[in-house]
């Protein structure tokens, strides 16, 4: 028998190590655990064997028995494929091969009889399958025939190595054998008894190869548990950790900067929301502890209002303070801003970028050395060695998705000890997320809009209506507004997407001969790009065509419509920041989704939920159940995000939150986990630390 963390792939019968450097590098399976732990991702029914008579639309899998009785070639060259004319008591249907079309007859024997399993298509009265399971009635087909049977995850590489579910199916029997049994438990038995979980043997037992759905599901559920538990456990204990040890600079008093700019330069009255959140802020820099709190608010909710208010808490308590953008566009907005909103008060904001000239950026890092510079404004240029505060007490990321957590970590460390530190978000994170990735900090919403603000009105066009559309463009023109037209550049290196931008921007200036239109993407060189924007942000060209690089930009209140081309190939959060870009005015503004009437079931879902939903919460619920959890982080550059084998937290949200109140429970009682019945918890979360960072310090 083997060890299961200690045992190379190799050495599995039957997996050799062509085999096992193909697992290595496609799914990052080394030991004989990661390929017990690689769950399936479906399961299907294989206990009811049909007739062709029986087959149905409505059924979406087959499973058949009976022959061969031919083999034909159709047409030539690539477009070459295999049929044969597969037969059982009650008719007759067809089976089709793309692949490997040489080898099939003398796999497949003509006369020999089969358990056939796979999806029917039909045309007309005929009814085929293409690339059909096949396993000969000989006794030997074991446990793929005749049950719940597994599907694994595979990649186009692996299938053509001969490494497709089926074959990581025959491994996993393989794997089942040559284990000791039983396999050492994860969870401690107290929870086991009190929670009546299955013991780890029987759920990874019934995960590969099920019984029955209901010991399916109970394994399922236990190994779910343990799973978010675990990770629940390790952000809780962060969280505890960074309350006891990082002491955060004490503000004992709201000061006059904040004072006189709230009585004299408030732009507007705060909503309920705002007012709320700088009350939580200020709780925490009043606390003695290091402040990390998340604040999420929709595009135009007047988050940096907040942040400046905040900013000027820490003037008034004879600190500095600084916010880092991700693009030098919206630094220069931030600090154009704020700029304006601090005039007649006696505080110095400065903005450093990477085109920061050296004769102003010398005095300027001199000045913040020694704390004549109150609020500084930057992007990336604010993490090199050379910047160094007097006395920076509070730092402000914006859209912080956009820097790696190792570049987060270089701005607070610019001080003995850490500012508080304050992240903030438009992307709206779903309460679910924001209790795995952002566990740690605490988080607050600004969840409504400021007055005067009217909500956008979206629509869906088929491309068919384009003469309407342009005819509506030109109306909103006439009335001296602005217009963003996108085209989905997804990889900036797809030509085909950058042909078709530079077609729509050639189309639209003929379309609009007396109109200055300008067009921006990320194969621009960055001043060129930010020469563009500057000229629709004065309102010299009346119609931006553009890529998602405006996802993220400036400020135009005179844009009023957003035009987005194949909106069907965006995600909905992606639709949703576009959508953002407008109805920053007092004018009625316009998002148009243009697609194709060709809609698969997911884009007309995203369609119908953009048109009718403007809650950037609900519609990132509603993306992550359709895509799943994603990158949405920002911690991939460190390689610390999230890889769940089994949860989803887009539909184990209840599980989710009950985790985390036994986390919360356990470590109540034994903060440290250094009693015996939970050393096992220990031993697993210093395993899972392995290799990490202890981000959890720096949000």
């Amino acid at each position: 028998m083997y060890e299961l963390d200690s045992t190379d792939l190799q050495f599995l019968p039957g997996m050799g190590p062509k085999r096992a450097a193909m697992l290595n590098t496609e799914v990052d399976i080394h030991t004989f655990r990661d390929l017990l732990y690689y769950f399936p991702y479906k399961y299907i029914d294989r206990s009811k064997i049909y007739t062709i008579s029986e087959i149905t639309s409505a059924v979406p899998y087959i499973q058949l028995k009976g022959k061969i009785i031919s083999y034909k070639l159709i047409g030539e060259g690539r477009a070459q494929r295999l049929s044969a004319r597969f037969i059982d008591s009650t008719g007759e249907i067809e089976l089709i091969w793309f692949q490997k079309i040489k080898f099939i007859p003398d796999q497949y024997k003509v006369g020999n009889e089969y358990i056939l399993f796979g999806k029917p298509s039909f045309f007309g009265q005929k009814v085929s399958i293409v690339h059909p399971e096949l396993d000969k009635l000989d006794g030997a087909v074991g446990k793929v025939v005749g049950g719940l049977s597994p599907y694994y995850n595979t990649t186009e590489k692996m299938k053509n190595n001969y490494l497709n579910s089926k074959a990581i199916q025959k491994l996993m029997v393989g794997l089942f054998e040559k284990v000791s049994f039983p396999i050492a438990e994860t969870l401690p038995a107290y929870l086991l008894t009190q929670l009546n979980l299955m013991n780890l043997t029987e759920a990874l037992r019934n995960i590969h190869f099920p019984k029955n759905n209901q010991l399916l599901e109970q394994a399922r559920y236990r190994m779910k548990f343990e799973e978010l538990l675990y990770i629940q456990l390790d952000i809780v204990r962060k969280k505890k950790h960074r309350h006891q040890k990082l002491q955060g600079y004490k503000f004992t008093k709201v000061g006059k900067p904040f004072n006189d700019f709230y009585k004299n330069n408030l732009p507007f009255e705060l909503t309920g929301a705002q007012k709320r959140v700088i009350k939580e802020i200020y709780a925490d820099m009043c606390s003695g502890h290091q402040m990390n709190r998340l604040l999420q608010g929709d595009v135009g909710s007047g988050k940096t209002l907040v942040a400046l208010l905040c900013m000027l808490l820490a003037l008034g308590n004879d600190f500095q303070a600084c916010i880092m953008a991700p693009t030098e566009i919206l630094a220069t907005q931030h600090y154009e801003t704020m700029k304006k909103q601090l005039e007649g008060l006696n505080i110095r904001v400065e903005l450093l970028t990477g085109s920061t000239k050296k004769k102003d950026r010398v005095p300027l890092l001199e000045d913040l050395k020694t704390g004549k510079i109150h609020i500084l404004v930057g992007t990336h240029a604010l993490l090199e060695e050379s910047v160094q505060f007097n006395n920076l007490g509070l730092v402000v990321i914006d859209e912080q998705h956009r820097f790696g957590v190792v570049q987060r970590a270089k701005l607070w460390r610019k001080n003995e000890q850490f500012p508080h530190v304050l992240v903030m978000t438009a992307t709206p994170i779903p309460r679910t997320l924001a209790m795995t990735v952002y566990g740690d900090l605490e988080v607050s919403v600004i969840d409504e809009l400021p007055p005067g603000r009217k909500p956008i009105r979206t629509m869906h066009v088929f491309d068919g209506k384009r003469g309407q559309l342009m005819d509506f463009v030109r109306k909103e023109i006439s009335l001296g507004r602005q217009i963003y037209i996108v085209y989905p550049l997804i990889q900036e290196s797809e030509k085909v997407d950058l042909k078709c931008l530079e077609e729509g921007y050639n189309q639209i200036k003929e379309i609009f001969k007396d109109v200055e239109v300008g067009m921006v993407h990320g194969k621009l060189k960055p001043k060129d790009k930010d020469a563009e924007m500057e000229r629709f942000k004065n309102a010299e060209t009346k119609i931006l065509v553009a890529t998602t690089v405006i996802e993220v930009g400036v400020n135009v209140p005179n844009a009023s419509v957003m035009i987005i081309e194949n909106a069907e190939r965006f995600g909905l959060a992606q639709l949703h920041q576009l959508r953002g870009r407008v109805g920053r005015g007092c004018d009625q503004s316009y998002c148009i989704l243009v697609t194709s009437p060709k809609l698969g079931e997911d884009g007309r879902k995203r369609m119908d939920i953009m048109v009718n939903s403007t809650d950037g919460f609900e519609i990132a619920e509603a993306d992550m159940k359709l895509r799943g959890f994603g990158d949405i982080d920002g911690t991939q550059q460190s390689g610390e995000s999230f890889n769940f084998r089994i949860a989803n937290i887009a539909r184990d949200g209840q599980l989710l939150e009950y985790t985390r109140g036994i986390a919360e429970k356990i470590l109540e009682k034994d903060p440290e986990l250094k009693s015996e019945v939970n050393g096992i918890l220990s031993r697993n979360l210093q395993k899972m630390a392995v290799g990490k960072g202890n981000w959890g310090l720096i949000s």
